[in-house]
């Protein structure tokens, strides 16, 4: 998708502009089901992951969700003050932040098992279309992942 001057600076050509509005669409579909619970998309997520694996550390977090610290402690502190989860520094080492999830946490999980389905049932995409942009994008994002380790690697060669 290359564009010379000045058509690389028209909205039509820019690959971030339908990533950034389709994204927006689509975790918007969740609203409907998370607001009634008191829960926004992001801490969803991060629900999401905690109880495919309880216990990560918020450095954890941060990389599975792509979310940068300073995004994800305020939610943290939140979740926390609403009884969901704790945050206790490691006992190997006290720059480490470990997040469990409370009583009040797992049970949250039964009270949105749905809505994977719901949401799924309000994009208009055939399975087999829905399959392949899922895979594209996870390939998209393995890309950049892969990119910014190889940044980082170089970065300290300076």
């Amino acid at each position: 998708m290359e564009h010379e001057y000045p058509d690389a600076l028209k909205l039509a050509s820019q690959l971030c502009f339908p990533l950034y509005a389709a994204s927006r669409s689509v975790t918007g579909l969740y609203t409907p089901w998370l607001r009634p619970l008191g829960l926004t998309y992001t801490q969803y997520i991060v629900f999401l992951a905690l109880w495919e694996n309880d216990g990560l550390t918020v450095t954890q977090i941060c990389e599975k969700l792509m979310l940068d610290n300073g995004t994800l402690s305020p939610l943290l502190k939140k979740m926390e003050q609403a009884g969901y989860l704790e945050r206790r520094r490691s006992r190997r080492d006290d720059r480490v932040v470990e997040v469990t999830l409370t009583q009040a946490g797992w049970a949250l999980k039964e009270k949105v098992k749905d809505i994977p389905g719901k949401v799924a049932g309000c994009i208009d995409l055939p399975p087999e279309k829905a399959q392949a942009l899922y895979a594209l994008l996870y390939e998209l994002m393995g890309n950049q992942k892969n990119r910014k380790r190889k940044e980082k690697r170089y970065e300290n060669c300076l």
